[in-house]
């Protein structure tokens, strides 16, 4: 019983951070229509280090108080969560404050690494006032998240997915109807929409915390009544619980913003990289493709693999746990099989149709002609994207967990050496191919690491990854005739009207023929399990 509330509870949170990440993908398209590629660039160069001091700011610690509060209501000591609670509520309070104020006043330091002059459509002026904006989110969203903690610790992902859909919401609509106010209404500037569209965060955080304050008055009785009923006390000082819990808080620091830090390496090396090229005038535009606009179309398939992944690893962690090795040998291969099954076939197709995705996306304008190709390059990081994800989390399911964080330095080392010399070499396609070897290279890392610690067979991962590229390859040959047939003899020109039935078209009929071919090969039944069946009647 308790196992299956569990897994309802991960399914509630997996759906509800699916939805989170979807809707911060949709709007975006609204977004870059108002204010553009150089005003996306510049809203990305205040979310990196915004999303690298919010890590920082709570050091893992929602999720170690999760694991600390299951530890000790499970042995029937309620006080000890709550005493860690409130200590860490402070602690995270404080920590917001002085994470706000670094961000706040290191603004003028950080503008100038970003853009090392003025000779850019955005001015260093302007991303020192979009970081100040975003920077006051810091203030309240560290200890926010330690009551998601808490009440995860107990079991209960209802506050924890309630409050995260609520808080993407808010934000989005605040986002969208400032930007849209100062932009069509009163025809203010670019970095006035920019800025009130990072200060969002801010204004999400605080909608976040009344559905918390919610979930709190709630619940509070019965959390309460378990206190004052408690069997145990562990009887724990302040010291001694800050030692288990910043054991538990490591490894979760840094593995949850990969991608920011690999975006930090561009924003702070990309500009000038590109300027000493001679190319600082399409900079920006290229820019907001890695770091904003392409990202959000990369991240589709991740977030759509790694969600069906990821509901695996509560099963795992029992199964390593209860000593269960052909089990969890066999949830490990097949979580990594459904990465592969999903995110192959999207990167290949994304990469096929960039241009008429990135046109249905954000329209179709001259600067189409340089983002397009550079969205062709990143799509197929995504499936290391996804791989390390995973895998990072397999670690933590098999207690290998400190090793992600090696893994992942070692991601970030080459990132940093390759992505200058990169860009030399192939320009803007440089800080991809960077990032692609690093993310690949960690991913790699996490595989040796797992079959050292599991001595798993990655053989039925191969085989299947075989034939899925099998499958790919005539998907690739009907897009490719599909693309072909459409713009020859369909459409006379290139509309935002054309490109979407050709995505349309194009996405539907291979990714319909892909999935055929998975269904009547038996694949997807051996990768999904029950979930084939689900598809079984759209292939009768």
């Amino acid at each position: 019983m308790a196992m299956s509330n569990l897994l309802r509870g991960t399914m509630l949170l997996t759906g509800a951070t699916f939805l989170s990440k979807f809707l911060g993908i949709i709007y975006v398209i609204p977004f870059e229509a108002l204010i553009g590629h150089t005003g996306s660039a510049l809203y990305a160069y205040a979310y990196n280090p915004y999303m690298i001091l919010i890590s920082i700011s709570t050091m893992g610690i929602p999720l170690a108080m999760s694991k600390f509060v299951s530890k000790y209501n499970a042995m029937g000591d309620y006080q000890t969560g709550r005493r860690m609670f409130k200590s860490a509520s402070l602690l995270m309070f404080i920590t917001g404050i002085v994470a706000f104020l670094f961000l706040f006043f290191s603004a003028p330091i950080l503008a100038p690494i970003i853009l090392p002059s003025n000779d850019y459509a955005n001015s260093v002026e302007d991303v020192i006032f979009v970081i100040r904006m975003v920077s006051f989110a810091l203030i309240i969203i560290p200890s926010m998240s330690i009551v998601r903690g808490f009440f995860q610790g107990y079991g209960s992902m209802g506050p924890t997915a309630v409050s995260q859909v609520m808080e993407q919401v808010i934000r989005i609509i605040f986002l969208l109807a400032s930007v849209f106010i100062l932009v069509k209404v009163v025809d203010s500037n670019t970095t006035t929409a920019v800025g009130m569209a990072t200060f969002a965060a801010f204004v999400g955080a605080l909608g976040s915390w009344f559905v918390l304050g919610y979930f709190w008055k709630m619940r509070k009785p019965f959390l309460d009544q378990q206190v004052n009923n408690q069997r145990l006390d562990s009887n724990l000082t302040t010291k001694d619980m800050y030692k288990e819990l910043l054991s538990y808080a490591g490894p979760f620091v840094l593995v949850g913003i990969a991608t920011p830090i690999y975006q930090t390496i561009d924003q702070l090396t990309f500009n000038r990289a590109m300027a000493h090229i001679g190319l600082n005038e399409i900079s920006e535009t290229l820019f907001s493709v890695i770091a904003l606009l392409g990202h959000k179309l990369v991240i589709i398939p991740v977030t759509v693999a790694t969600g069906l992944s990821l509901a695996l690893l509560p099963v795992i962690t029992k199964s390593f746990t209860e000593k269960q090795k052909d089990v969890y040998i066999h949830q490990i291969n097949q979580a990594l099989q459904i990465i592969v099954l999903v995110t192959i076939p999207a990167v290949v197709g994304l990469s096929l149709l960039s241009k008429e995705a990135y046109g249905s996306f954000y329209g179709i304008s001259h600067e189409l002609e340089i983002t397009a190709p550079l969205l062709s390059w990143y799509a197929p990081v995504a499936l290391f994207y996804g791989l390390f994800t995973v895998t990072a989390s397999i670690l933590q399911g098999v207690n290998k967990q400190n090793f992600a964080l090696i893994s992942l330095g070692i991601g970030v080392l080459i990132k940093t050496i390759c992505n200058v010399p990169f860009i030399y070499l192939f320009e803007a396609k440089g800080a991809v191919f960077a990032t692609g070897l690093a993310v690949a290279v960690a991913s790699g890392l996490n595989l040796w690491k797992i079959k050292q610690t599991t001595d798993i067979a990655y053989k039925p991962l191969f085989k299947r990854t075989l034939l899925i590229l099998i499958f790919t390859a005539f998907m690739t040959l009907l897009v490719l005739l599909l693309k072909w047939i459409l713009t020859a003899f369909v459409f006379d020109e290139t509309t935002r009207l054309s490109v979407i039935i050709t995505v349309f078209v194009c996405a539907g009929v291979g990714g319909y023929v892909y999935l055929w071919l998975c269904y009547k090969s038996t694949l997807l039944e051996r990768v999904l399990g029950a979930r084939a069946k689900l598809l079984s009647r759209i292939f009768i």
